[in-house]
Parts: structure tokens; sequence; C-alpha cells
């Protein structure tokens, strides 16, 4: 796979590091109990389609990007610099 770093170019994809889905998780309440506090470390969804997702393009410039990705095929649907989208409705 290979992703199109809007800084370095088309890289191949083991210069980047992944670090998960770009989606806001709230972190359960002090008072919510061992349950929500588990459900939020261990339990996530997988779902099948696009997904953005956090990647850092820790080989060569070091930014972070926000890669669409189909999460059933690999193929990348856009990227773009995660500093563009900071403080937005879409991304954590």
């Amino acid at each position: 796979m290979r992703i199109l770093c809007p800084l370095c170019g088309l890289r191949d994809r083991r210069e980047f590091y992944v670090s998960g889905a770009a989606v806001r998780i709230g972190r359960p309440a002090p008072g919510e109990g061992p349950e929500a506090m588990d459900d939020y470390l261990h339990l996530r969804t997988n779902p099948e389609g696009p997904l953005d997702e956090f990647w850092q393009h820790e080989q060569g410039c070091r930014a972070w990007l926000i890669v669409t990705r189909d999460t059933g095929t690999h193929e990348v649907l856009g990227v773009r610099l995660a500093q563009d989208i900071a403080g937005g409705d879409d991304a954590a």
C-alpha cells in the first residue's frame, strides 16, 4: 500500500505509523464503574468501509495525517494533514 503524504509525496506504508480511528471516544465519567472503563479501553467497533484514521509519517516529515481508508479493501481514499482539521468536528 502506498500513501500520498501531502508534504513528501507518494510513499510506502512502512514509512508510517498508524494510531487508529480518528473519532472522538468519550472517556467514562469517574462514577460509571469498571465495566464502562473496560469497554472504553478494550471494545472498539471494527467497521467495514471508509474510515478516517490517524497516521504519522514517522520515517519522513513526521507530520500527522488523516488517512481515509477502506477497511475492507485497504484502498486509500484520501489523505490530509491533521493540523488542517484540528478543532473540527470530524477528528479527535
